[in-house]
């Protein structure tokens, strides 16, 4: 039984379909259905697979689709696809581990297919910091973000000082990770607070607007 951590096997292989140019919507699909089926199978080396249950859980419906997609993924060295063409004996499928590890990705000891390129902790790392945002270089950049979105350049300096002074962290303690949503959230607040500093436009019930004659009967 192969030694898989699931949710960097998955990171890595969804990086690695980012970049493929190779792949459609159905490949995906019909990956996660395989790897589905490996992680029930308790990631055994290789598993034997039943086209229609396959084709059921990746929603695939055509049969020449199904297999085009296998084989392309095995020429792709995302799998190994051995095709048993006996309908009583389903094909085996063996996955190619991808994980970040100091050394290079198993091949699950099959030579002639080569191994997963997947480079280990490099990778890992790319991942991670793909969902943050770089900060603001200078004030300059700040404004002009302000001004795309038809904010006040008041509050992007205002904005700009209150972060720059405290090191860019949230609440003085967690590092900024995308600062266009803190500048949004900003915003949001510099309204609400406007807002409640606006006088309101409900008027006294006992003053009245027009000079009434009180000696006129009800």
């Amino acid at each position: 039984m192969a030694e898989v951590n699931y949710i960097k096997h998955l990171n890595v292989v969804f990086a690695l379909f980012q970049k493929d140019s190779r792949l459609n919507p159905t490949h995906i699909s019909l990956y996660l259905a395989f790897f589905q089926i490996w992680n029930h199978n308790r990631f055994r080396e290789s598993f034997h697979v039943n086209r229609e249950d396959v084709m059921r859980l990746s929603k695939i419906g055509s049969k020449s689709t199904y297999h085009r997609c296998t084989r392309e993924l095995h020429q792709y060295k995302y799998l190994i696809y051995e095709p048993s063409h006996n309908p009583f004996k389903g094909s085996v499928i063996k996955m190619l581990i991808f994980k970040t590890t100091s050394g290079q990705a198993m091949d699950l000891g099959v030579s002639n297919q080569g191994q997963a390129l997947v480079p280990s902790n490099k990778q890992y790392k790319q991942i991670k910091n793909s969902y943050k945002l770089e900060l603001p270089r200078s004030e300059l950049e700040v404004l002009d973000f302000f001004k795309k979105e038809k904010w006040p350049d008041l509050e992007a300096q205002k904005f700009y000082n209150h972060y720059q002074a405290n090191g860019w962290k949230i609440g003085g303690k967690i590092k900024m990770e995308d600062w266009h949503a803190s500048a949004k959230n900003w915003i949001l607040k510099a309204t609400e607070l406007k807002t409640k500093k606006e006088p309101s436009l409900n008027r006294d019930n006992l003053h009245t607007v027009r000079n009434k004659d009180y000696n006129q009967p009800l």
